[in-house]
């Protein structure tokens, strides 16, 4: 996702449905010479919500981006009842990256940002192990290592926070990392948390899935990415994908599968992020086209 030329504004906001809100959203934007440059909203009926994203450009723009969040929440956001957020393209994300021992998921984040593909800065990696230390190193990334037990973990978590805070992480990618977070952890970062897991949720739990699922004969598998909350692999789902398989293919051929898919549902998953196309509601995501 290459840097724009031009600064923008991206508002996500839900709330409840009522009459006039495109209208009045969008009239905010207009009125304060605002140009319009994508806009994507949904109505859940069953629930009467209403979700919308829109981005504009900030060239111009009558109000000084420091007071947007001010005029908007004075003048509409509580006259709806909207929970909202505001984000702006010249705010750079930050991304930290955790990694085992596993190296297929990040060889391909890094690639991609090395590509200047995302719009985004990656100021260190943390594993539990040092496996992946060199494949940091050949990116120029900064490499930090937390080896964990039983014992330590609480300890060893507190000191990856303050490393985070230390490096303004806006958010966090667990690329395959064989650890579970603790709840205190995941609550510093609510919906900023994305894990890839190894197939559709859930399904074939366990430290060997491509063994159960060649047990059984599958005739497809996936991968499923999705925020980290407190409850292990139900949080809410960003993306997933499948690729089809047969009798034909051995164990390690359903594993280099498994691992292509998961790179692609991963990254995938980042973009999303990164473009501000998710909106977490009721441990759903919904994700705007544009």
């Amino acid at each position: 996702m290459p840097r724009r030329n031009k600064n923008s504004a991206t508002l996500l906001i839900h709330c409840p449905d009522a009459k006039g809100i495109v209208a009045q959203v969008t009239g905010f934007i207009n009125d304060n010479n605002g140009n319009i440059i994508t806009l994507d909203e949904h109505v859940d009926r069953l629930d009467k919500v209403f979700y919308m994203r829109v981005e504009w450009e900030l060239d111009g723009f009558l109000i000084p981006q420091e007071k947007i969040a001010d005029f908007f929440g004075t003048l509409i956001a509580t006259r709806y009842s909207m929970i909202w957020k505001i984000y702006f393209s010249d705010q750079r994300p930050r991304m930290a990256i955790f990694v085992s021992k596993l190296s297929h998921c990040l060889y391909d984040i890094l690639s991609r940002f090395h590509a200047g593909e995302w719009d985004v800065d990656i100021p260190l990696i943390i594993g539990n192990h040092r496996d992946l230390e060199q494949v940091a190193g050949q990116f120029g990334i900064p490499f930090h290592c937390f080896e964990k037990n039983d014992e330590n973990r609480l300890q060893q978590e507190a000191r990856e926070l303050d490393l985070l805070t230390q490096q303004q992480v806006s958010f966090v990618v667990l690329a395959r990392y064989m650890q579970i977070l603790s709840s205190g952890f995941i609550r510093k970062y609510p919906n900023e948390i994305i894990n890839i897991h190894h197939s559709f949720l859930p399904a074939f739990p366990g430290a060997k899935p491509y063994h159960s699922a060649y047990e059984r004969g599958v005739k497809i598998i996936g991968a499923t990415s999705h925020y980290v909350t407190s409850e292990l692999d139900a949080g809410p789902i960003i993306d997933q994908d499948i690729v089809r398989v047969s009798h034909r293919d051995s164990i390690d051929k359903l594993i280099m599968k498994g691992k292509d898919v998961e790179k692609l549902v991963l990254s995938r998953a980042i973009l999303m992020h990164l473009q501000r196309r998710t909106l977490v509601y009721n441990n759903r995501t919904v994700v705007f086209n544009q």
